[in-house]
């Protein structure tokens, strides 16, 4: 049955309506596959649509086959939000080793982590009923579904690009699009995950992208955790697979002061422009977090077609800096905004993200002009799915039917109405108003509760992974080797 969905005000967010379009009484219809139309309501469209789908399966209601059953939620319905750079193994770790800056975090944190899933794999499997690993990764798409993500690129490092097939299967279960960026590290970095001979990386990517080659909503390609931490033959092997394989390349870069600085030191350039060096700079590579750049690394950055997803909510916790976001736009570089792991940014609210990137463009040039509440909303929609080469970010015809209806009865979003409708979702929201979420056309939220994922138990699990975690952190010792030698 056709999928039906009508609220108050609605945003297409598409080039052919244009991307700043605010629909009143506004409607989308939807198949598995896609989109079918989008526009204002009227009863006589409502009995058109009818007269052509036989009954509708009205979002939050039941099959209509009356213009009186084709109810309107009091919401504003937009794309589903596309989360350009995250971490799906970092929802148990949120709150530890905080105040201190990445390397240390890492180390601290990750690295321990998912050691700890490595080495207590079959006990914590016969506790959970299931691998550990897939029940985190569920509860990060939980998170992800939570705050209206519906789509996702996963930088899938450290012992987690061993577990390519658990975090496809909780992509799967939840309904959710990724792209597994599959981790690498041959250098710089704890000893254990080191790609020696560095072919092992690349026989990685050979096995998983076999295995998900007809699997429309998982795409497979190169994840280089950074540059500090791959060496020029890795890196050069995996943007050569890359380029095979018609696939984005995606890499952390020049996150963290103190290693940037000893990358600059060690290599005699910025990792930006070792990247350009070697090769492996164009349009089709993704760089995350870029905050510690020069003017030399955007002109660089300019002139190869790089994409840069920003990532305030972790740059900001762990004291990195921000990138200089202007500059790169000003210069024409794509720049979409994400979240980052749950873990660093301590949630998935993207829309929070939006509004810290703007909010610190605004003050720190002193320039409230900076980063309109419209144009934050598209780094989160379309901006990044185009960045991503996914057919989302935007309700229009033939588009994916991903979608997120945001409840406009939360005290702190009323009053809304078409004239501040995006800005009460960038300003006002807090994240949790997400009421109804349609991803690949399933209805993935309904009126608050998740339909493909049981919350209750992966919470239950995940807590009792957590305690676990902190007597095996005790226990364990400390853990150093990641960035700079120290």
């Amino acid at each position: 049955m056709i999928g039906f969905a009508r609220a108050r005000l609605l945003l297409p967010l598409s080039n052919s309506r244009g991307r700043d379009e605010r629909i009143e009484d506004g409607y989308v219809t939807y198949q598995p596959d896609e989109i079918l139309e989008v526009g204002a309501y009227t009863d006589e469209v409502g009995q058109q649509l009818l007269s052509k789908h036989g009954k509708l399966d009205v979002l939050g209601g039941t099959a209509a086959s009356t213009v009186d059953e084709l109810i309107s939620h009091d919401g504003v319905l937009l794309p589903g939000f596309v989360k350009a750079h995250g971490h799906d193994h970092e929802s148990p770790i949120i709150g530890m080793v905080k105040d201190v800056p990445l390397t240390a975090w890492l180390d601290g944190a990750v690295n321990l982590f998912t050691r700890f899933l490595e080495e207590r794999q079959d006990a914590l499997s016969a506790e959970l009923g299931d691998s550990p690993h897939f029940m985190t990764y569920l509860k990060a798409k939980a998170d992800d579904l939570y705050y209206g993500i519906t789509s996702a690129m996963t930088h899938h490092c450290n012992f987690s690009k061993y577990r390519v097939d658990e975090l496809a299967r909780a992509s799967e279960t939840a309904g959710t699009r990724i792209l597994i960026a599959v981790g690498s590290q041959d250098r710089n970095y704890y000893e254990k995950l080191l790609d020696i001979p560095h072919t092992l990386a690349i026989e990685r990517l050979d096995r998983a992208v076999v295995k998900y080659a007809d699997n429309e909503r998982t795409t497979i390609l190169p994840g280089p955790d950074q540059f500090f931490s791959n060496g020029p033959e890795i890196l050069k092997a995996l943007k050569a697979w890359a380029r095979d394989h018609g696939t984005l390349l995606h890499c952390h870069s020049s996150e963290e002061l103190g290693t940037t600085e000893w990358f600059k030191k060690e290599y005699g350039m910025t990792p930006v422009q070792y990247g350009h060096h070697i090769g492996i700079l164009d349009e089709h590579t993704v760089l995350a977090h870029q905050v510690q750049t020069t003017a030399e690394d955007v002109a660089i950055l300019r002139d190869t077609g790089t994409r840069i997803v920003h990532n305030p909510l972790a740059n900001t916790i762990l004291g990195s800096g921000m990138p200089p976001i202007m500059d790169m736009l000003e210069a024409g570089i794509p720049v979409a905004i994400s979240t980052d792991g749950s873990g660093s940014a301590d949630n998935q609210n993207i829309l929070a993200a939006a509004r810290l990137a703007s909010q610190y463009q605004k003050a720190h040039h002193q320039r409230a002009q900076n980063l309109p509440a419209q144009q934050v909303l598209e780094m989160i929609t379309i901006e990044a799915a185009k960045m991503l080469r996914i057919n989302a970010g935007s309700l229009e015809p033939g588009k994916a039917a991903d979608l997120v209806l945001i409840d406009l009865r939360r005290p702190n979003l009323v009053p809304t109405r078409k004239t501040n409708v995006v800005e009460n979702l960038i300003w006002a929201s807090d994240g949790s108003e997400a009421r109804f979420v349609v991803a690949g056309g399933k209805v993935v939220k309904d009126d608050y509760q998740l339909t493909t994922i049981d919350v209750g138990d992966v919470s239950q699990k995940l807590s009792w992974l957590a305690t676990e975690l902190d007597s095996y952190a005790e226990q364990s010792g400390e853990l150093r080797g990641t960035g700079a030698p120290r």
